[in-house]
């Protein structure tokens, strides 16, 4: 049964804690799912430490549902979580996003294969490994172009019926551009420009 991510975006309400402002101190700014629709257990892992098979050192594993959680936010995940619909709930601010190295390795595996079928229905397949010529990975996706052995950059090449890539795991990879992680770190990062490194959070459960 897959696991799929849920949540959204907050930010910090300038002048909270003062005596100009007492309302709620976090704000609902956008929900998850416009940004990213991908279920991706190794980003999961890299990110929360849910389904975390590459190994990854998670940044925010299992901090649960933040105590000041915006009213928007918790009308969406709050009722599913309390029903276990949604579990391992956490959080991450853009500050701590910000600071990730792109380069940081998973503590056991060195790469992941990828391999889509050329049909009018694509299948696509992954598969993390730990050595760059997995004799159960390369009897599908065939005999890489290259020697993959310390490749830093990302390789593809095609067989009859495949498109294929290999790319070593690191973090910039799991999260990087052709995934839809960019799309949520420019959002985050836009509301820093005006709340603050700090004043800006994602927060997800899953289910």
């Amino acid at each position: 049964m897959s696991t799929d991510i849920h949540g959204g975006i907050e930010f910090r309400r300038p002048g909270t804690g003062t005596d100009d402002y007492d309302g709620e101190p976090w704000v609902a700014a956008m929900d998850l799912w416009p940004l990213h629709d991908e279920t991706d257990y190794t980003a999961f892992g890299c990110l929360f430490g849910m389904r975390n098979y590459a190994g990854f050192q998670p940044l925010a594993p299992g901090r649960g549902l933040p105590l000041d959680l915006s009213t928007g936010m918790r009308s969406q995940l709050g009722p599913w979580t309390a029903s276990d619909d949604l579990h391992s709930a956490s959080w991450v601010s853009w500050a701590e996003l910000a600071s990730i190295d792109p380069t940081a390795t998973s503590d056991h595996l060195i790469g992941r294969l990828t391999w889509r079928t050329k049909s009018l229905t694509p299948i696509l397949h992954h598969q993390l490994v730990s050595d760059t010529s997995p004799p159960e990975a390369l009897s599908a996706v065939g005999v890489p172009p290259a020697d993959l052995h310390g490749a830093t950059g990302r390789a593809e090449w095609t067989t009859d019926e495949l498109f294929c890539i290999y790319e070593p795991l690191m973090v910039g990879a799991v999260l990087g551009h052709e995934t839809h992680w960019p799309h949520v770190f420019a959002v985050m990062k836009a509301l820093a420009g005006r709340f603050g490194d700090h004043g800006v959070r994602l927060v997800v459960a899953f289910g």
